[in-house]
């Protein structure tokens, strides 16, 4: 399967469940930046509350290309981000195998949002195992083929009004009620080597 997708930034446990299947991940650099989208922006969950992380860009105008929008270095986010995941995971039982792999990304200066969301994205597909390619592709030559669910997952509506994810719950580190859909790094550190399971068990809920 060929699926053409937004590069989010650390995406969230729905969009795992949308691609879990692909053997190619398809994305669009031309396609046009959207504000309040996922893709400067994740949730992982606190000891008190669930906490959005965004990574601040340069400029707010309209339509520019996805492969053109600069990440503002006047913000302290990359310490924000990682003291977050400290705070949230740091006694997580899986932490410490998978933490230094997105520390290294996250402090390193790159001048693209892309480039962050694209090695991030690499990062976790490697850790679920999963042996998906990621490839560039052209907006305008989508073919028939290539499921295409660009836009489609986005913070603005729930994700039980879509088809992709159906919460197969897990021991999370706080609270004894589970929040659903938070980023993968919430099922990376919290499940380990059970997380591509958990993941097939809320993908399969929408064929019973």
């Amino acid at each position: 399967m060929r699926i053409a997708i937004d590069l989010h930034y650390l995406p969230t446990l729905e969009f795992f469940s949308a691609i879990l299947d692909a053997e190619e991940l398809i994305y669009c650099p031309n396609d046009p930046y959207q504000r309040q989208s996922f893709l400067n922006r994740t949730k992982i969950r606190l000891a008190n509350k669930v906490e959005s992380l965004s990574v601040p860009i340069q400029g707010r105008r309209p339509r520019i290309p996805i492969s053109k929008v600069k990440v503002d270095f006047s913000q302290n986010w990359q310490a924000i981000h990682l003291r977050s995941i400290q705070s949230g995971y740091g006694k997580a039982p899986f932490f410490e195998y998978f933490y230094p792999y997105f520390e290294d990304v996250i402090s390193e200066k790159k001048e693209f949002l892309w480039e962050y969301s694209a090695e991030l994205l690499t990062i976790c597909l490697r850790i679920l195992r999963l042996p998906v390619r990621i490839v560039e592709g052209d907006p305008k030559i989508i073919q028939e083929d290539i499921v295409d669910i660009r836009g489609l997952i986005e913070p603005k509506t729930h994700f039980s009004t879509r088809q992709y994810y159906f919460p197969e719950p897990y021991s999370q580190v706080f609270g004894l009620d589970f929040d659903p859909n938070l980023s993968i790094l919430d099922l990376l550190f919290c499940a380990g080597p059970e997380a591509g399971l958990i993941l097939r068990k809320s993908q399969k809920k929408s064929e019973q």
